[in-house]
Parts: structure tokens; C-alpha cells; sequence
């Protein structure tokens, strides 16, 4: 996958703030579309994946129940 994502949830990241999961979603949707930036043609789509992608990590990474944590 993408090598520069990198984990988001404890105990590997311990305070993870929305450009961190911004940053994320924006290095899966490079990879999956194969583009860097996006002509303009594509700008619109490509942002609405970005926010869908955040959105779902956001509410992922809220809701996992990591045990062992304190």
C-alpha cells in the first residue's frame, strides 16, 4: 500500500490531530487515482475522495477499542 501512511491508532500514535488524518486520506487518494494533483477537470472529485476518506478515518479511528490501553 502506501508506505508514507503510517498508523494512526495507539499504541502507535499516541495524539493524532486532523492534518495527520488529513495527510492520510490525501496519500491513499494520490495512490488509488495515480495522480499527485489532479487536472482541473478531476480537482472537484478528487477533493470530495480526500473528505470522504478523512470523514471514514476519523469516525475509524474514534471508534476502535484498542485493548491493553489504560
Amino acid at each position: 500500500m502506501c508506505r508514507s501512511i503510517k498508523t494512526l491508532r495507539p499504541p502507535f500514535a499516541d495524539h493524532v490531530t486532523d492534518a495527520d488524518i488529513r495527510a492520510a486520506a490525501l496519500q491513499y487518494v494520490r495512490k488509488l487515482s495515480g495522480f499527485r494533483q489532479p487536472a482541473a477537470h478531476n480537482a472537484e472529485a478528487f477533493a470530495k475522495a480526500v473528505d470522504a476518506v478523512a470523514a471514514a478515518t476519523a469516525e475509524l479511528l474514534s471508534s476502535l477499542e484498542v485493548r491493553g490501553q489504560h
